[in-house]
């Protein structure tokens, strides 16, 4: 079982209902679309801010990592980064990824509750 967020570059939507439609549209056009992007310069600079914290997933140390998958710049594209954690680490690792989004002045979206985060 795993917890997903998405974050992005852009405005931050006014409500959760927008944040969701703004969600779909960018894993539409850079997640499921047909070109393949580069992750641009700032969700680069937030994944690797991430991997200063917790390192990728290793497979031969689990509980290391609470990526479910990796390497993890591998689950962003252009604006977006799209990612899942590991639910036993989930609580910390989601709080962590949420606030600093937001200190560097990105986007977080909840994508289990298609909520904001703060």
């Amino acid at each position: 079982m795993t917890y997903d967020l998405a974050v992005w570059e852009g405005e931050r939507p006014a409500d959760d209902k927008t944040a969701g439609r703004v969600f779909s549209n960018l894993y539409d056009r850079y997640i499921d679309g047909a070109v393949e992007e580069p992750p641009s310069e700032r969700i680069a600079a937030y994944v690797a801010t991430l991997l200063q914290r917790w390192c990728d997933m290793a497979e031969d140390d689990e509980d290391a990592s609470p990526w479910s998958t990796g390497p993890l710049i591998d689950e962003a594209s252009g604006p977006l980064i799209y990612f899942a954690m590991r639910w036993s680490m989930a609580a910390e690792a989601s709080a962590y990824a949420s606030a600093l989004a937001d200190s560097m002045g990105l986007v977080c979206f909840d994508v289990q509750q298609d909520r904001l985060r703060p």
